[in-house]
């Protein structure tokens, strides 16, 4: 990796085949970033574990979730591709920076509320530790830029005082990290309840559309998107289910708002989901049948996943070498 380019870490639980949401908020820029930004991205299958999971289904969706990437546009050449638990160097770190954060700035964290809220019967310090696993995810490339949304940047946060809080302890270590708002990329919403962000984890199948969705399962789903009587098609704070739909259509058409609100004016929402549903279709079209040539070649998959690892791990053990030595520990 070069030395004169910023460097850009994130990463993407394997917990289930992408949404159009994840894809259009975050997955499809990753490879924009790839000729302006040394890039490193991983599959966080470390941080999957906070809430349980079948083993079988966790080893399986790891490599599809690196499939999918690379079906994305994520190029082995221009970035480092790499599982999180191949690097041990993320856990090693994590020690090191959980001693430097204080417990009360754990406790306030949004999504551990969130996750104990919604997963009672399983509390774990894993749930309350994930956000220093996340700083150690950052701080051992010394990333500049981490691409973010709205429900991490409290995250972010706390690995930029971890690391201002070291540096200040032991003298410069770590680069402290930036969020980085792609410039284009909506935020995408459910087709059944336009108010909250579309999920993977959604249980009404009809709310979601995922990546490896067929046809005409995509098209039967925004048949059934949620709109309004109004039967106008504009964007407006009153309308989102209507505005949902037309952010979808403008991130596979690259159509402004007021394009889509000229053609379809006049035309019934019937047409007009017909419409996003046909530009999801042929959005996805290319990225499946990528993926499923790339899954169907498992030495070059695995191939790609152990260079990654350990292109990784080079980078990783410098830094960690370094925050080893600065807080004492014996060097052999």
């Amino acid at each position: 990796m070069t030395s004169e380019k910023k460097r850009v870490f994130s990463g993407i639980q394997p917990t289930g085949t992408f949404t159009i949401g994840n894809y259009i908020g975050a997955v499809r820029n990753w490879p924009k970033l790839q000729d302006d930004y040394d890039c490193l991205y991983s599959v966080v299958d470390l941080h999957a574990i906070t809430v349980r999971q079948n083993p079988a289904d966790l080893r399986r969706r790891t490599r599809e979730t690196a499939a999918l990437l690379l079906a994305c546009g994520v190029d082995p050449e221009k970035s480092i591709l790499f599982v999180q638990s191949h690097v041990p160097a993320h856990t090693q770190l994590s020690w090191v920076l959980g001693c430097f954060c204080p417990f009360g700035d754990l406790t306030r964290m949004h999504q551990f509320k969130e996750k104990s809220a919604k997963h009672p019967e399983d509390i774990n310090g894993g749930l309350l530790t994930y956000p220093i696993l996340m700083a150690a995810d950052i701080l051992l490339y010394n990333a500049d830029l981490v691409p973010i949304g709205n429900d991490q940047k409290q995250h972010l946060e706390l690995a930029r005082n971890i690391a201002q809080r070291f540096n200040g302890v032991y003298s410069e270590t770590f680069v402290v990290p930036d969020g980085y708002i792609p410039k284009t990329g909506a935020r995408v919403m459910s087709l059944q309840e336009p108010e909250k962000k579309m999920s993977k984890s959604d249980t009404n199948a009809n709310a979601v559309v995922r990546v490896l969705d067929d046809p005409d399962s995509i098209v039967r789903k925004f048949k059934r998107a949620v709109t309004d009587s109004d039967g106008c098609v504009r964007a407006s704070a009153d309308k989102p289910g209507v505005t949902n739909l037309m952010s979808i259509y403008s991130a596979f058409t690259d159509k402004s708002f007021e394009e889509i609100e000229r053609e379809f004016d006049g035309v019934g929402y019937g047409a007009f989901k017909e419409a996003v549903a046909q530009s999801v279709v042929d959005g996805l079209r290319p990225i499946q049948t990528e993926y499923a040539r790339i899954l169907a070649d498992k030495k070059y998959l695995d191939g790609v996943l152990k260079t990654g690892a350990e292109r990784a791990d080079r980078i990783a053990q410098r830094i960690l070498s370094k925050v080893y030595r600065k807080v004492g520990f014996v060097q052999l």
